[in-house]
């Protein structure tokens, strides 16, 4: 009988007919604001980027808890990236390059991606076309302050971005032999691990993950701090691995003059230039105004 009335039931919702009511599902029509207009002009219309502030779940992590970036420091990261980042490039490679290379899609959330390890995403890149990035909502306390600006984001975007550079031209395999017996994947972050990476000649522990991670790691640190800051750094570390680091600046310095004619010295130079204007207040990072 069971069956008989559940058969029923398929019978009849086959027989309904779907054309008598209107569809429950809801196409979203969300009218254009002038943050949005603004993308368009600066983001859209020059280099074809699509940058998404609001929540799009199928955009995400399903097995983090998001939520979404306020409104304000959504805008305030579209004007960071677009002068700290894409006009640097422009400034350094040219707007070809840009607009050839710089990832197509940002998509922004407020929270950051909590691991179980006591660790937490700060982004991530996707296909080679796509940077999501996270933790928007601690934005206001780091925009005055480079070091954490860098620390939290920049960083993050200029590390997504040599991944998806390295996703056209692969990483040279001298690279991958200099510390080779070095990578622990996942132990990065636990002892002793997260305390030995200089002496291991790693720039950083997350370093110590995978090659491309080291690589990324690499240029990442490179180009968004200082020479007197990345000296310092690599002080800290044994004879031997100074002598790693070392061999690994000159394979990058090879690989981007190679691949992509940048001088990473002088993308480090106008980076920190960038950087300072927007540390002293001399860049607007709310203007909405489109010429």
């Amino acid at each position: 009988m069971l069956m008989g009335a559940v058969a029923a039931g398929f019978c009849s919702c086959s027989d309904e007919d779907l054309t008598k009511e209107p569809s429950n599902i809801v196409t979203p029509n969300t009218e254009r604001n002038e943050f949005d207009i603004w993308l368009t002009a600066n983001f859209q219309k020059p280099y074809n980027i699509d940058y998404k502030y609001r929540y799009e779940h199928i955009e995400g992590n399903y097995n983090y808890y998001l939520v979404p970036a306020r409104y304000e420091d959504a805008i305030t990261m579209a004007h960071l990236i677009k002068y700290m980042c894409i006009e640097a490039y422009n400034e350094v490679a040219g707007p070809d390059f840009t607009c050839q290379y710089f990832p197509k899609m940002f998509y922004t959330v407020g929270e950051w991606e909590y691991n179980n390890n006591g660790t937490f995403v700060l982004g991530t890149a996707e296909g080679g076309r796509k940077i999501f990035l996270a933790g928007l909502n601690y934005l206001p306390e780091s925009v005055s302050n480079p070091e954490r600006l860098n620390e939290y984001y920049f960083k993050t975007i200029h590390h997504e971005f040599t991944h998806i550079l390295n996703q056209t031209k692969s990483i040279p395999a001298a690279y991958q032999t200099v510390t080779f017996s070095g990578y622990v994947s996942d132990m990065w972050s636990e002892p002793p691990y997260n305390e030995t990476y200089l002496e291991n000649g790693f720039i950083s522990n997350y370093a110590q993950h995978s090659y491309q991670e080291d690589f990324a790691e690499m240029v990442s640190i490179y180009v968004t701090n200082t020479p007197q800051y990345w000296n310092k750094l690599v002080a800290g570390a044994s004879e031997e691995g100074q002598s790693a680091i070392s061999q690994k600046l000159d394979i990058i310095r090879s690989y981007f003059e190679t691949y992509y004619n940048i001088d990473i010295d002088e993308l480090r130079d106008v980076i920190q230039r960038r950087q300072e204007d927007v540390a002293t207040g001399k860049v607007d990072l709310l203007d909405l105004s489109v010429n």
